[in-house]
């Protein structure tokens, strides 16, 4: 049975501000709990205008208030840029507050740009080579199991839960596929980022998957960016707003989301008409048919049964529907 997750950038609109942003996403969460969707987690960017989630740990507190049964996360914690030990008691503190129903998705992108990556972890240079060693860290602090010898051990991450909020690790490829199949911890596959190696990287992870006390056999998902409307017709178009704005994240430009009118009538290089279809690769665009039927593909190419859908749209309203529709649909 395929499984819906959302995973939610709390993306701005052009005329819109992040007060609405939030807003809006606290609804849209809110309708997901309702329309069943397994999973609802929030992302985490820096120094973006256009991106309303800064701080994953704030917005799940927030919206797991406000709902009653859809797991609550993050999408991911970026942990190259902060100590273990307090990503631990954050995720703890929230597992008490709502227990069961709590993710730690944990990335390892720096997290922005080399001044913004300094500026998180105070002037600090870390490693990103260290990342590895931070998850095992952190999932000993997770489950009390910090190793004699170690620097921190006897140290104890509070407060004190039955259960360890459930860890996911996100990757575009084998390496990291593999290291959360080793962790033992859920893997989440970003095509939505890059969809070249999501076969492989699928693969490698239930190889190399161990159990633990997160899981005990191979839990994966992938999350994609989905537009599902009425018709393929309306579904391209509302998708032009993605487009251009993707287009422009990319390059280091505006990224609020720009509205279709804006998409239609800007000027496109032959190396952004070329970027715009490859960009495609990482979508699933169209109606109810077109969507379910892609979906169910790209379960059987990963072998998952669960996505994680992100629509960065122009309208809110559009939005809503588009995700009203695939809970419809599965």
């Amino acid at each position: 049975m395929m499984q819906l997750s959302i995973l939610d950038q709390v993306p701005i609109s052009k005329g819109s501000d992040a007060y609405s942003a939030v807003k809006q996403s606290a609804e849209l969460a809110e309708l997901a709990d309702q329309w069943g969707y397994k999973r609802y987690w929030f992302a985490e960017h820096h120094s973006t205008r256009g991106l309303a989630s800064t701080a994953p740990e704030i917005m799940i507190a927030h919206i797991a208030a406000k709902t009653a049964n859809i797991r609550v996360g993050s999408g991911g914690v970026l942990l190259p840029q902060y100590s273990p030990f307090k990503v631990a008691e954050n995720f703890r503190q929230l597992e008490a507050l709502y227990p069961r129903r709590i993710d730690l998705g944990i990335g390892r992108s720096p997290g922005g740009t080399t001044k913004t990556r300094l500026a998180l972890t105070d002037g600090v240079h870390k490693s990103l080579d260290e990342f590895p060693r931070q998850l095992q860290d952190l999932l000993g602090f997770l489950t009390d199991s910090v190793p004699s010898g170690h620097d921190y051990s006897g140290i104890k991450a509070a407060p004190l839960t039955d259960s360890p909020p459930e860890v996911w690790l996100l990757g575009l490829g084998e390496n990291s596929a593999k290291l959360a199949g080793d962790m033992g911890a859920g893997y989440v596959f970003g095509h939505f980022i890059n969809s070249a190696r999501g076969s492989s990287a699928f693969q490698s992870y239930r190889e190399s998957f161990r159990p633990s006390p997160f899981f005990k056999r191979p839990q994966s998902l992938a999350a994609v960016f989905v537009v599902c409307a009425e018709s393929d017709e309306k579904a391209e178009e509302l998708c032009l707003s993605q487009d251009l704005w993707l287009l422009r994240v990319e390059k280091g430009l505006d990224s609020l989301v720009p509205s279709i009118e804006e998409a239609k009538s800007a000027v496109y290089t032959a190396a952004d008409k070329r970027k715009l279809v490859q960009n495609r690769s990482r979508m699933v665009i169209g109606s109810p048919q077109t969507v379910k039927r892609k979906l169910l593909e790209l379960s059987e190419r990963y072998q998952t049964d669960e996505f994680m859908i992100l629509t960065n749209v122009y309208r809110f309203e559009d939005k809503k529907q588009s995700y009203e529709r695939l809970a419809e649909l599965f």
